[in-house]
């Protein structure tokens, strides 16, 4: 938003303000107190007290707000904390931050664009939009409910967009639950045989139910089978195959991700 210092930009929502401090003043992802602080000294905001960090900047930007009577300092505070220079060395930072914010500024006809800067962009007055239009594949898997389990396998691969190699971590994430489970240290389709499979023992090691009917044993044979078939799908093809002849779209990882959440959720409840 070129010259947003002299113009005058209506005060935004309380909501769209909060949330995008909620964004900046992540407890474990945003800014710290020391950068909140020197940045709304920079602009000349006047800090507050509050119970935690994004309490403390949604306060001082909603005063500020008020005071001025437009979003200004809002905007002003987005722009500098955006200022690509601050993520030279961490350009996974900016991307995530970015997505972030532009899920919220969405709803506002908003975007944080390349330069960090706010310009104008399309309106969404829905979740499903605002994923759509934030353009972040984060924010829809956000929306699905993604397993965190999931995420924290392919974050990395999904921020520097690359679906090919995010398919191949995300589905590492079970066969590494698996062995944090029952601390076997094997892989593959011997490590679900021994774990997952009834074995000589006639119970699994990893159970998802009572294994007491022909069905539960047929549901637990099935759930085996399942995650060795998104083993050899998707593990083991883009371990040996380069990227060039083993194209992933966004959706068949989108399609990939919720399965494997939905593994996830099963281990979640699963007795060991």
């Amino acid at each position: 938003m070129t010259n947003a210092e002299k113009k005058q930009f209506d005060p935004w929502p309380a909501t769209t303000v909060t949330a995008v401090a909620d964004v900046l003043a992540d407890t474990s992802e945003g800014l710290t107190g020391r950068e909140i602080g020197l940045l709304l000294a920079q602009i000349g905001i006047r800090d507050v007290e509050g119970s935690n960090k994004r309490e403390r900047l949604a306060q001082a930007l909603l005063h500020h707000q008020k005071d001025a009577g437009n979003a200004n300092g809002v905007i002003r505070f987005i722009t500098d904390a955006m200022a690509p220079v601050r993520y030279a060395q961490q350009p996974h930072v900016f991307s995530r931050r970015r997505d972030d914010l532009n899920e919220v500024l969405v709803h506002r006809g908003l975007r944080v664009n390349e330069q960090g800067k706010v310009a104008r962009g399309a309106v969404a007055s829905t979740l499903t939009e605002a994923a759509q239009h934030a353009n972040s594949l984060r924010a829809e898997l956000r929306r699905r409910g993604t397993h965190p389990q999931v995420l924290a396998y392919c974050t990395q691969e999904i921020l520097a967009k690359n679906a090919f190699h995010a398919s191949l971590e995300a589905t590492k994430s079970v066969f590494d639950r698996l062995r944090q489970l029952t601390g076997e240290q094997l892989d593959g389709a011997r490590l679900v045989d021994t774990v997952v499979m009834p074995g000589a023992t006639g119970v699994p090691r990893v159970a998802i139910n009572t294994f007491t009917t022909k069905t539960e044993e047929d549901e637990q044979k099935g759930f085996a089978a399942l995650i060795k078939a998104l083993g050899s799908m998707y593990r083991n093809p883009t371990a040996h195959d380069p990227r060039l002849h083993r194209p992933v779209s966004d959706e068949e990882l989108l399609e990939l991700l919720t399965t494997l959440s939905m593994v996830h959720r099963r281990l979640d409840s699963a007795r060991v």
